[in-house]
């Protein structure tokens, strides 16, 4: 088995949230800032942590536009759904014997809020949030940390992600990365071991 350690971002990864999180980010950046921004231009920001994108998008109180993201967030939920293959490549990564682990963005409360989440929660071996560590992607703490908790050899662990910010995360921490492109968007610039458009190329993994 080449991995051994299967560790998976959960925005744009295994869940499709991409029209929740950025129609909730583009109305908080109303609410907050008073600016008007386009769909594209916010898709950077997805993902982020929320401090991070206040910080970025010229938000003063950082907690308020988390606290207000958050709301319009949850609001939106009804749009979230799991990309196509992904439960397909979980079920095979669990029955080869791998681990499975999440690291994330998102807090605690959000983790536990989302129903496909608790679904998913037996089946995951860790799931490491932005409470776990002090600094967060794109620093290489996450992974490290997971490392850490799990006794893991980073050789044998890649990290599935979709944003440049998982990639310097999973390159600092010295494990591969595999780049989350289920919507076909391309993705180009970001190095990746593969491109995931589709259970098989996880599957080709273990």
């Amino acid at each position: 088995m080449k991995y051994n350690h299967f560790i998976f971002d959960v925005d744009g990864t295994l869940l499709n949230t991409e029209k929740t999180g950025i129609l909730s980010l583009q109305q908080t950046v109303r609410e907050i800032t008073g600016k008007e921004m386009e769909y594209e231009a916010l898709y950077d920001y997805f993902g982020l942590p929320s401090a991070k994108a206040a910080e970025a998008l010229g938000a003063s109180d950082a907690k308020l536009f988390a606290e207000t993201w958050e709301t319009h967030f949850q609001e939106l939920m009804y749009l979230v759904t799991v990309f196509p293959g992904v439960e397909e490549a979980l079920a095979a990564v669990k029955a080869a014997g791998a681990r499975l682990g999440i690291v994330t963005s998102r807090n605690r409360f959000e983790l536990n809020y989302d129903p496909t989440l608790r679904k998913w929660a037996s089946i995951f071996d860790l799931m490491v949030c932005s409470e776990d560590t002090l600094r967060h992607k794109p620093d290489p703490d996450p992974i490290l940390y997971y490392i850490e908790k799990m006794g893991a050899d980073p050789r044998k662990c890649i990290y599935i992600g979709d944003t440049t910010h998982d990639w310097q995360c999973a390159a600092g921490a010295g494990v591969d990365f595999a780049l989350a492109d289920w919507n076909g968007r391309g993705k180009r610039g970001i190095p990746a071991l593969i491109h995931v458009t589709s259970s098989k190329n996880i599957m080709d993994l273990i």
